[in-house]
């Protein structure tokens, strides 16, 4: 006969056992989710251990399947910024699935992470998420269970990358340009070495092309960087592509990031050049600490990290329940549109 439960000590699964009224293999089975149980058993042990408040010991239940329920987070972000929406995405996907996360941050050193990845696999982590803060491919991870790779993509096309897609967002800007009567961009970038800088410019060229659109002039690479966008802006006025003297000025620029478009807008307005009236101005990254700030607040494109760590999760996931993924997954953004080219009402 079992002893009652005294009062303040945990519940045990005898007491769930004896609440439901089957024996406490029963209820191992039905909370793990296994065995020849009836639907209506495994749900009234489910209800009593509700009931209870029955929190299964997690030593007994990574004997019992082999699994840790543990999945490490390595990003190589020094600044979090891209990063940390994708893990807190990814870290929902996992609380849902009842998988504690480690996090681990490489800060763009290869000694770091090759010193938490060992960390992680000595831990016995059921699988690896990889984030970073560019969408530059990376090398590799070496780990014995799944990884999944999360905004910056692995070099391997066999592993399972969740990557923003960049090009779909850029047709999003120029059809909603094309929608408010624009016809003539002009397009600036960050880092011509970086990825996102040329995938954004192919992507508006060829949007803008398909639309019987205009993107006028050569695309201007620099840092990213407020500062860049205001001297970018100085390029096109000199260039002849904006201004009171231009004779066939654009009408809307299209920013490769939110800080790029910020500086713009601010040298465009000491330049005596309205946004959105004169020339409308887009963003990228709906990084709200510069799309709402920009006078006027930035029409950007919200990359919906967050969804896209919850689906690097569901990946991960899936893999451990042996359907693993193969390849990439693009995530489509959304486009926000705002005073800078919408104007105020």
């Amino acid at each position: 006969m079992t002893e009652p439960r005294r009062r303040g000590e945990p519940v045990r699964i005898v007491d769930v056992a004896a609440l439901a009224g089957v024996s406490p293999s029963t209820v191992s089975k039905a909370l793990n989710n296994n065995g020849m149980l009836r639907d209506s058993t495994r749900e009234r042990v489910r209800e009593a251990a509700e009931k209870l408040g029955f929190v299964p010991h997690a030593g007994a239940r990574s004997l019992h399947t082999g699994r840790t329920y543990t999945v490490g987070l390595l990003s190589t972000d020094n600044a979090g910024r891209f990063s940390l929406p994708v893990v807190l995405g990814a870290e929902n996907a996992l609380l849902a699935g009842q998988i504690s996360a480690l996090l681990a941050t490489a800060r763009h050193d290869p000694v770091r992470e090759q010193h938490h990845i060992r960390s992680l696999v000595s831990r016995r982590v059921d699988g690896i998420i990889v984030t970073g803060r560019t969408t530059e491919p990376r090398e590799p991870v070496a780990a014995p269970g799944p990884v999944v790779y999360a905004f910056a993509p692995s070099t391997d096309p066999q592993d399972a990358s969740v990557v923003p897609d960049d090009a779909d967002g850029m047709h999003q800007v120029v059809e909603h340009l094309r929608s408010l009567g624009h016809r003539r961009l002009a397009f600036v970038g960050g880092r011509g070495d970086h990825r996102a800088s040329h995938v954004r410019h192919e992507a508006a060229a060829a949007a803008a092309e398909a639309r019987a659109m205009t993107l006028a002039g050569e695309p201007r690479f620099g840092e990213w960087s407020e500062r860049w966008g205001r001297h970018a802006v100085d390029m096109l006025v000199g260039d002849g592509l904006l201004g009171p003297d231009a004779a066939d000025p654009v009408d809307g620029i299209v920013f490769a990031s939110d800080q790029l478009a910020r500086g713009g807008a601010d040298r465009l307005r000491e330049r005596g050049l309205r946004v959105p009236e004169d020339v409308a101005v887009t963003g990228y990254d709906d990084w709200q600490v510069m799309s709402l700030a920009s006078r006027p607040p930035l029409t950007t494109v919200d990359m919906r990290l967050e969804t896209l760590g919850q689906r690097a999760a569901e990946l991960l996931l899936a893999a451990l329940a042996g359907e693993p993924f193969h390849g990439t997954e693009l995530i489509r953004p959304r486009l926000v549109a705002r005073d800078s080219t919408l104007g105020t009402s």
